[in-house]
């Protein structure tokens, strides 16, 4: 849905903008981004957010730092591609500085959550996990996803209605159809409820930090009450209205 709004969506554009700078230049060049760096990894060890150093009230800076660095380009091209078509929708609503704060806000959201559910997991999950070679303490999270949940969250609660355009394969054929965001955003959170309760549980690190989804989502609909502005919406919602008559008429 394009929510109609008196100027571009800056904030988000620079959000994206930054992202894809900081892996073009941390994989090209991360001597420019961290002195001595041989290799984009380099980056990830220094700047991604290791939970056993926060809790030792350590390299607290990356937890700003964390949320513009990604795992590969697969990571990041998904990431900006849900902050692309979710995130100008909500910076229309909320504004520019309020939604920069509210993206910042559903970051930190995930982190807490991610730390949590490792602390919370049980012993012989944490005990399983660290038999595997990879103690989840010490595992560096990166990625803007955990901040771009929180974006999702606002979306089902502000334009549940909305069509999200979904593109599927049959066979080598691809076919695209719409379905309301509530669906679309509904089925995205109970994948991730679903994997995060089974590795927690489990024990198995797969790789993908699915309580830090599941936080940012929580935290950007908490907050999405207090980021909002009423008459952009209230904007934004008739113009939704006006496109569905007009859709329906046709």
């Amino acid at each position: 849905m394009d929510v109609p709004s008196r100027s571009p969506p800056l904030v988000n554009l620079g959000l994206i903008a930054a992202n894809v700078l900081v892996f073009v230049v941390g994989v090209v060049a991360p001597p420019l981004l961290l002195p001595g760096a041989a290799r984009y990894e380099d980056l990830i060890l220094a700047y991604g957010l290791i939970p056993a150093y926060i809790l030792a009230g350590e390299r607290l800076y990356t937890i700003l730092t964390s949320m513009f660095l990604h795992g590969g380009l697969a990571h990041l091209l998904g990431n900006m591609l849900y902050l692309y078509i979710f995130g100008d929708n909500i910076e229309a609503v909320m504004g520019r500085l309020r939604y920069l704060l509210f993206y910042l806000l559903s970051g930190l959201g995930a982190i807490l959550f991610h730390i949590a559910s490792i602390a919370l997991m049980p012993p012989e999950a944490l005990m399983n996990a660290a038999l595997s070679f990879t103690n989840p303490w010490l595992v560096p999270a990166v990625g803007a996803s955990g901040a771009i949940s929180g974006v999702l969250g606002a979306y089902i609660i502000l334009f549940p209605a909305s069509q999200v355009r979904v593109v599927t394969f049959w066979g080598w054929f691809p076919l695209m159809f719409s379905v309301p965001a509530s669906i679309y955003i509904g089925f995205w959170f109970i994948y991730q409820l679903v994997l995060g309760l089974s590795t927690s549980l489990g024990g198995v690190l797969s790789g993908v930090a699915f309580w830090a989804h599941i936080g940012g989502f929580l935290t950007g609909m908490a907050l999405t009450p207090l980021f909002v502005d009423r008459e952009k919406l209230r904007a934004a919602n008739m113009y939704l209205r006006y496109r569905m008559e007009e859709q329906a008429y046709w």
